[in-house]
Protein backbone atom coordinates (compact mmCIF):
# COMPACT_ATOMS: atom_id res chain seq x y z
CA UNK A 1 0.00 0.00 0.00
CA UNK A 2 1.79 3.21 -0.69
CA UNK A 3 4.17 2.21 -3.06
CA UNK A 4 5.13 3.99 -6.33
CA UNK A 5 5.72 1.98 -9.14
CA UNK A 6 9.08 0.83 -9.88
CA UNK A 7 11.40 0.30 -13.14
CA UNK A 8 13.01 -2.92 -13.00
CA UNK A 9 16.78 -2.43 -13.77
CA UNK A 10 18.22 -4.49 -17.00
CA UNK A 11 20.55 -6.19 -16.67
CA UNK A 12 21.90 -9.37 -18.79
CA UNK A 13 19.95 -12.62 -20.25
CA UNK A 14 19.92 -15.33 -17.29
CA UNK A 15 19.17 -18.56 -18.89
CA UNK A 16 16.95 -21.31 -16.80
CA UNK A 17 16.35 -24.62 -16.92
CA UNK A 18 12.76 -24.48 -14.82
CA UNK A 19 11.01 -22.51 -18.00
CA UNK A 20 8.26 -25.05 -17.96
CA UNK A 21 4.17 -23.67 -18.78
CA UNK A 22 3.27 -26.01 -15.97
CA UNK A 23 4.88 -23.66 -13.29
CA UNK A 24 2.44 -22.35 -11.81
CA UNK A 25 3.01 -18.97 -9.88
CA UNK A 26 0.83 -16.57 -7.42
CA UNK A 27 1.57 -12.94 -7.27
CA UNK A 28 -0.41 -11.11 -4.89
CA UNK A 29 0.35 -7.23 -4.76
CA UNK A 30 -2.25 -3.93 -3.92
CA UNK A 31 -0.41 -2.23 -6.17
CA UNK A 32 -1.92 -3.21 -10.21
CA UNK A 33 1.52 -1.89 -12.06
CA UNK A 34 3.78 -3.80 -9.59
CA UNK A 35 1.53 -6.98 -10.56
CA UNK A 36 1.44 -6.41 -13.79
CA UNK A 37 5.16 -5.99 -14.31
CA UNK A 38 6.16 -8.85 -12.21
CA UNK A 39 3.17 -10.30 -14.19
CA UNK A 40 5.11 -9.91 -17.56
CA UNK A 41 8.50 -10.66 -16.44
CA UNK A 42 7.71 -14.00 -15.49
CA UNK A 43 5.89 -14.84 -18.23
CA UNK A 44 8.30 -13.65 -20.47
CA UNK A 45 10.30 -16.81 -19.02
CA UNK A 46 7.66 -19.21 -19.77
CA UNK A 47 6.05 -19.34 -16.25
CA UNK A 48 1.92 -19.69 -15.65
CA UNK A 49 0.73 -16.03 -13.28
CA UNK A 50 -2.10 -15.84 -11.61
CA UNK A 51 -2.91 -12.35 -9.18
CA UNK A 52 -4.15 -11.10 -6.57
CA UNK A 53 -4.71 -8.17 -4.72
CA UNK A 54 -4.31 -8.37 -1.53
CA UNK A 55 -3.45 -11.28 1.23
CA UNK A 56 -7.06 -12.29 1.59
CA UNK A 57 -7.15 -13.31 -1.50
CA UNK A 58 -4.39 -14.96 -1.93
CA UNK A 59 -5.50 -17.26 0.80
CA UNK A 60 -8.23 -17.94 -1.05
CA UNK A 61 -6.45 -19.08 -4.33
CA UNK A 62 -4.36 -20.79 -2.47
CA UNK A 63 -6.85 -23.42 -1.07
CA UNK A 64 -8.50 -23.46 -4.93
CA UNK A 65 -5.28 -23.95 -6.87
CA UNK A 66 -1.91 -25.38 -6.12
CA UNK A 67 1.28 -23.29 -6.85
CA UNK A 68 4.62 -23.75 -7.49
CA UNK A 69 5.74 -20.33 -5.76
CA UNK A 70 3.56 -17.61 -4.24
CA UNK A 71 4.93 -14.32 -4.22
CA UNK A 72 4.02 -11.72 -1.39
CA UNK A 73 3.98 -8.22 -0.56
CA UNK A 74 4.19 -7.43 2.58
CA UNK A 75 1.76 -3.77 3.51
CA UNK A 76 -1.65 -4.66 1.88
CA UNK A 77 -5.30 -4.02 2.90
CA UNK A 78 -7.79 -6.46 3.76
CA UNK A 79 -4.79 -9.03 5.33
CA UNK A 80 -0.79 -8.47 5.18
CA UNK A 81 1.62 -10.58 3.78
CA UNK A 82 2.78 -11.93 6.59
CA UNK A 83 -0.64 -12.78 8.37
CA UNK A 84 -1.90 -14.44 4.72
CA UNK A 85 1.97 -16.17 4.87
CA UNK A 86 1.12 -17.82 8.15
CA UNK A 87 -2.27 -18.80 6.69
CA UNK A 88 -0.89 -20.14 3.65
CA UNK A 89 1.60 -22.44 5.21
CA UNK A 90 -1.13 -24.50 6.90
CA UNK A 91 -2.29 -24.61 3.50
CA UNK A 92 0.63 -25.78 0.96
CA UNK A 93 4.25 -26.02 1.44
CA UNK A 94 5.15 -23.95 -1.99
CA UNK A 95 7.94 -21.52 -0.99
CA UNK A 96 6.55 -17.84 -0.06
CA UNK A 97 8.87 -14.94 -1.82
CA UNK A 98 8.33 -11.69 -0.13
CA UNK A 99 8.61 -8.93 -2.45
CA UNK A 100 8.25 -5.98 -0.68
CA UNK A 101 9.44 -1.91 -0.19
CA UNK A 102 10.15 -2.83 3.45
CA UNK A 103 13.95 -2.71 4.25
CA UNK A 104 14.21 -3.20 8.20
CA UNK A 105 15.98 -6.26 10.04
CA UNK A 106 12.19 -6.40 12.05
CA UNK A 107 10.18 -6.58 8.45
CA UNK A 108 12.50 -9.68 7.48
CA UNK A 109 12.50 -10.90 10.82
CA UNK A 110 8.54 -11.15 10.42
CA UNK A 111 8.86 -12.24 7.14
CA UNK A 112 10.59 -15.17 7.64
CA UNK A 113 8.81 -15.76 10.97
CA UNK A 114 5.51 -16.10 9.28
CA UNK A 115 6.57 -18.56 7.04
CA UNK A 116 8.33 -17.17 4.27
CA UNK A 117 11.26 -18.78 2.54
CA UNK A 118 12.81 -15.99 0.48
CA UNK A 119 13.04 -12.01 0.62
CA UNK A 120 13.56 -9.49 -1.75
CA UNK A 121 13.48 -5.48 -1.38
CA UNK A 122 11.83 -3.58 -4.17
CA UNK A 123 12.96 -1.57 -6.33
CA UNK A 124 14.70 -5.08 -7.99
CA UNK A 125 16.34 -5.90 -11.24
CA UNK A 126 14.50 -8.57 -13.47
CA UNK A 127 18.04 -10.84 -13.25
CA UNK A 128 17.17 -10.75 -9.17
CA UNK A 129 13.85 -11.50 -9.56
CA UNK A 130 14.95 -14.68 -12.08
CA UNK A 131 17.58 -15.89 -9.66
CA UNK A 132 15.39 -15.91 -6.68
CA UNK A 133 12.50 -17.62 -8.14
CA UNK A 134 14.74 -20.08 -10.14
CA UNK A 135 16.65 -20.85 -6.92
CA UNK A 136 13.26 -21.79 -4.81
CA UNK A 137 11.97 -23.45 -7.57
CA UNK A 138 14.45 -25.70 -8.33
CA UNK A 139 14.14 -26.48 -4.07
CA UNK A 140 10.51 -27.27 -4.30
CA UNK A 141 10.08 -29.51 -7.64
CA UNK A 142 13.40 -31.58 -5.86
CA UNK A 143 12.17 -31.53 -2.24
CA UNK A 144 8.78 -31.09 -2.85
CA UNK A 145 6.69 -32.83 0.20
CA UNK A 146 10.05 -33.51 1.83
CA UNK A 147 11.49 -32.77 5.01
CA UNK A 148 14.78 -32.47 4.48
CA UNK A 149 14.52 -29.20 1.90
CA UNK A 150 17.78 -27.22 1.97
CA UNK A 151 17.79 -23.39 3.17
CA UNK A 152 18.19 -21.47 -0.21
CA UNK A 153 20.42 -17.89 -0.24
CA UNK A 154 21.09 -16.31 -3.94
CA UNK A 155 23.40 -19.57 -4.92
CA UNK A 156 23.65 -21.04 -1.61
CA UNK A 157 21.52 -24.56 -0.72
CA UNK A 158 22.38 -25.08 2.63
CA UNK A 159 21.01 -28.41 4.20
CA UNK A 160 20.25 -28.29 7.42
CA UNK A 161 19.74 -31.91 8.41
CA UNK A 162 22.49 -33.55 5.81
CA UNK A 163 25.09 -30.88 6.68
CA UNK A 164 26.10 -29.83 2.73
CA UNK A 165 26.69 -26.97 1.66
CA UNK A 166 26.72 -26.17 -2.45
CA UNK A 167 27.44 -23.16 -4.03
CA UNK A 168 26.09 -22.30 -8.07
CA UNK A 169 25.59 -26.29 -7.78
CA UNK A 170 29.32 -27.07 -6.16
CA UNK A 171 29.83 -28.72 -2.70
CA UNK A 172 31.70 -26.33 -0.21
CA UNK A 173 33.37 -28.45 1.67
CA UNK A 174 33.55 -27.21 5.85
CA UNK A 175 34.55 -27.76 9.12
CA UNK A 176 32.14 -28.80 11.66
CA UNK A 177 32.41 -25.43 13.83
CA UNK A 178 31.95 -23.63 10.59
CA UNK A 179 28.95 -25.46 9.66
CA UNK A 180 27.14 -24.98 13.06
CA UNK A 181 28.16 -21.74 12.60
CA UNK A 182 26.44 -20.93 9.58
CA UNK A 183 23.59 -22.97 10.19
CA UNK A 184 22.83 -20.95 13.88
CA UNK A 185 22.79 -17.47 11.45
CA UNK A 186 20.37 -19.25 9.09
CA UNK A 187 18.39 -19.83 11.88
CA UNK A 188 18.65 -16.55 13.03
CA UNK A 189 18.45 -15.14 9.21
CA UNK A 190 17.65 -11.31 9.47
CA UNK A 191 19.01 -10.79 13.18
CA UNK A 192 22.01 -9.43 13.86
CA UNK A 193 23.82 -12.08 16.68
CA UNK A 194 26.10 -11.03 18.93
CA UNK A 195 29.66 -12.42 19.24
CA UNK A 196 28.95 -13.56 23.03
CA UNK A 197 25.38 -15.26 21.27
CA UNK A 198 27.33 -16.97 18.95
CA UNK A 199 30.04 -17.97 20.70
CA UNK A 200 28.02 -19.84 23.55
CA UNK A 201 25.63 -21.52 21.20
CA UNK A 202 27.95 -23.07 18.79
CA UNK A 203 31.15 -23.50 20.76
CA UNK A 204 28.90 -24.25 24.13
CA UNK A 205 31.75 -22.83 26.25
CA UNK A 206 31.39 -19.47 28.74
CA UNK A 207 32.35 -16.36 26.83
CA UNK A 208 35.86 -14.81 27.42
CA UNK A 209 37.22 -11.70 25.74
CA UNK A 210 39.48 -13.56 23.11
CA UNK A 211 36.36 -15.58 22.22
CA UNK A 212 35.27 -12.56 20.45
CA UNK A 213 38.76 -13.24 18.14
CA UNK A 214 37.52 -16.79 18.08
CA UNK A 215 34.26 -16.03 16.70
CA UNK A 216 35.81 -13.09 14.33
CA UNK A 217 38.35 -15.79 12.91
CA UNK A 218 35.51 -18.59 11.54
CA UNK A 219 33.18 -15.60 10.07
CA UNK A 220 36.37 -14.62 7.79
CA UNK A 221 36.94 -18.58 6.96
CA UNK A 222 33.06 -18.66 6.09
CA UNK A 223 33.50 -15.72 4.30
CA UNK A 224 36.76 -17.07 1.95
CA UNK A 225 34.41 -20.08 1.38
CA UNK A 226 31.05 -18.45 0.77
CA UNK A 227 31.43 -14.85 -0.70
CA UNK A 228 32.48 -13.93 -4.67
CA UNK A 229 34.36 -11.16 -2.76
CA UNK A 230 35.45 -11.99 0.79
CA UNK A 231 36.31 -8.46 1.21
CA UNK A 232 33.28 -6.81 0.25
CA UNK A 233 30.74 -9.31 2.34
CA UNK A 234 27.02 -9.91 0.90
CA UNK A 235 25.96 -12.58 2.61
CA UNK A 236 27.45 -12.90 5.96
CA UNK A 237 26.84 -8.96 7.03
CA UNK A 238 28.61 -7.03 9.78
CA UNK A 239 26.15 -5.44 11.79
CA UNK A 240 28.42 -2.66 14.16
CA UNK A 241 27.48 -2.63 17.42
CA UNK A 242 25.60 -5.66 17.40
CA UNK A 243 27.44 -8.62 15.21
CA UNK A 244 26.66 -10.68 12.32
CA UNK A 245 23.49 -11.28 10.21
CA UNK A 246 22.93 -13.20 7.15
CA UNK A 247 19.41 -11.30 5.35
Amino acid sequence: MGVQPFIPIILGKVTTSLMNDTIRILVVDDEPDIRNIVNILLTTRGYAVDEAENGLRAVEMARSMEYDLIILDIMMPELSGTDACAQIRKITKAPVLFLTAKDQDADQTAAYGSGGDDYLVKPFSKTALYLHVEALLRRYRVYRGKGDAPTVIDSLEVSRERGTVMKNGKPIEMTKTEFELLKFLIAHRGVAVSTRTLYENVWSEKFMPSSANTVMVHILKLRKKLEDDPANPTLIRTVWGKGYQID
